[in-house]
């Protein structure tokens, strides 16, 4: 069976968000955090429930930074915290989920984000077609880090689906899937038992082919 990678966020979160809240306006005044530095690659939190990956981040062809992530990740109106700076707040939202090809667009609010195109091991440069086998790709994930493997392919020919043998599991869901600097994939599932069943992700032709007959956010979209 397929597992999704979603996963789910600490209790610390709340506690954390908690104490932040009893502290406000008590001794002298602090300045303004700087926002979050977020890329590929970067855990983020939806609805301070569930923990996934960000695929990637730029703007589309209006200007908006936006992003993309596992569709399973959340659905419109679904709110986004960067996992590292979970007491800054909301920096973006869910604007659509197609659960079919399991993706989903982020747009984040000006100014609360500082993009980035390196995160861990994985620089993203530009989008590309899906791998073939045997070729050797590679992820950065907000569970397992940076980890690569070989290319099976479109297994069942599905058109959108690739397989690999990446390690992987919950929290990874989104992770960016690169042939050197070129983005060509995202995770979005494991087969089985979690770094020893092949992941299976979502090609970024696919992704890219549907947003843009879709239009609106996330259309023309490149990377920073």
């Amino acid at each position: 069976m397929f597992r999704k990678l979603a996963g789910v966020a600490h209790a610390a979160f709340a506690v954390a968000m908690s104490a932040a809240l009893l502290g406000a306006g008590a001794g002298a005044a602090q300045a303004d955090p700087a926002p979050p530095v977020l890329g590929g690659g970067s855990g983020i939190v939806i609805d301070n429930e569930f923990e996934c990956t960000l695929t990637t981040i730029g703007h589309d062809n209006a200007g908006r930074l936006v992003g993309l992530t596992a569709g399973h990740c959340g659905d419109p109106g679904a709110q986004v915290y960067a996992e590292v700076a979970r007491n800054y707040g909301v920096i973006g939202k869910f604007v659509y989920s197609n659960h079919e090809l399991d993706y989903a667009v982020i747009e984040f609010q000006p100014g609360r984000v500082i993009p980035v195109n390196r995160i861990g091991n994985v620089a993203i440069t530009n989008l590309g077609a899906p791998p073939q086998f045997p070729m050797i790709v590679c992820k950065e994930g907000r569970t397992t880090g940076n980890t690569c493997g070989l290319t099976w392919g479109d297994v069942f020919g599905t058109n959108y689906e690739t397989w690999t043998q990446m390690c992987v599991v919950e929290g990874d869901s989104g992770a960016p899937v690169v042939v050197g600097s070129t983005l060509v994939g995202m995770v979005n599932a494991y087969l089985a038992l979690a770094c020893f069943g092949p992941e299976v992700g979502t090609n970024m032709t696919a992704i890219m082919d549907d947003i843009n007959a879709r239009g609106g956010t996330g259309a023309g979209y490149r990377p920073i």
